[in-house]
């Protein structure tokens, strides 16, 4: 199915006043057919008759009117024949018979743009036309919306369970397709949303791993979803365009909103990454004060301040690892003896 647009004019306000008028010929009809009945004129019955006949079907051509705001559509159906789409502002009369089509219209999810309705009778200012709140729900917004379809847990490529929330903007850019191609499309994208984020997120690790591989292409890399979230979020949006493109809907943009592991081991993984960063921090302290010290000694061999033999010299690297290394200020000791 695809979208055609119906061809109509803007000619709403002509409509309303041309019924209007018949609707006031149809009551001037009955009152002076109401006052032949009572003097016996012969016009009083069929001019009564005929009054009543146009206060009954002067109501019908009041459902052909048509009132859209930018970034809205219409999609029409006569007798479950798909008669087109009205994408442009302003009002219109269609054909009273049409009627508007939005199987997503009683949906509501965690997005932009979806409104309680309460079918209330809201009326129109401009037009004096009165339009119930089920057909203002009729019909489809063609702006950018921002789905938050939630937090999810899911197990990472390691099998680490973690939690996960992503925010989709999307819009409509095919009404037929997303009326008449899925039975409904706001349904059809949260449950694509989530079975894209889930393919996607077994994929990686949640944090930098060895020997594995993201990208598909065999060899391993670094990616994780810690550390290369624009690129997570890229895959997510593809997976997701290419499940919906068939409801006329188009992904504009995927961002993760929320990233955490599972609350029954993110204690442990706290652990983990603290006890991970003691071990850098200890190694590059270490790497430190090698070197201080391998620079210590070129420094005395150059100066010739002081000969030591090996035990000496390895006393003096004991020494000087101890004081670098250690978690706390060294407590000097002095000797007012021999060296020797």
């Amino acid at each position: 199915m695809t979208e055609k647009i119906y061809v109509t004019k803007k000619n709403g306000m002509r409509a309303l006043l041309l019924n209007l008028l018949f609707l006031a010929a149809a009551i001037a009809a009955i009152v002076f057919g109401a006052i032949g009945l009572e003097t016996e004129r012969v016009f009083g019955i069929p001019l009564f008759v005929v009054g009543m006949i146009g206060i009954f079907l002067g109501w019908m051509p009041l459902c052909g009117l048509k009132v859209l705001k930018p970034q809205e559509a219409l999609v029409l159906t006569l007798f479950g024949d798909y008669k087109g789409t009205i994408r442009e502002p302003g009002f219109y009369f269609v054909n009273p018979f049409c009627s508007a089509v939005n199987p997503a219209a009683g949906t509501k999810l965690a997005q932009s743009g979806d409104t309680q309705g309460n079918g209330n009778q809201l009326a129109l200012a401009a037009n004096g036309v009165t339009i119930s709140a089920a057909e203002m729900g009729k019909k489809i917004s063609l702006k950018a919306m921002t789905l938050n379809n939630g937090r999810q847990k899911i197990n990472d490529c390691l099998g680490n369970p973690v939690e996960i929330g992503i925010a989709v903007i999307w819009r409509v850019t095919d009404t037929a397709k997303a009326v008449f191609n899925v039975d409904n499309y706001k349904e059809y994208l949260s449950l694509q949303c989530d079975s894209a984020l889930r393919n996607i997120v077994r994929v990686y690790p949640y944090d930098v791993a060895a020997n594995v591989d993201t990208t598909g292409d065999g060899q391993a890399d670094e990616g994780s979803l810690r550390g290369s979230a624009e690129v997570v979020a890229e895959r997510i949006k593809q997976e997701i365009q290419s499940k919906v493109s068939d409801a006329g809907l188009e992904i504009l943009e995927a961002r993760i909103t929320y990233l955490a592991y599972a609350p029954e081991i993110a204690s442990v993984m706290l652990q983990r990454q603290q006890a991970s960063a003691i071990i850098d921090a200890r190694k590059m302290i270490v790497d430190g004060a090698v070197g201080m010290v391998e620079m210590a000694l070129e420094r005395l061999n150059e100066k010739q301040m002081v000969q030591l033999d090996e035990e000496r010299k390895a006393a003096m690297v004991s020494n000087l690892l101890v004081v670098l290394c250690g978690n706390r200020d060294a407590q000097p000791v002095v000797n007012s003896g021999s060296l020797y």
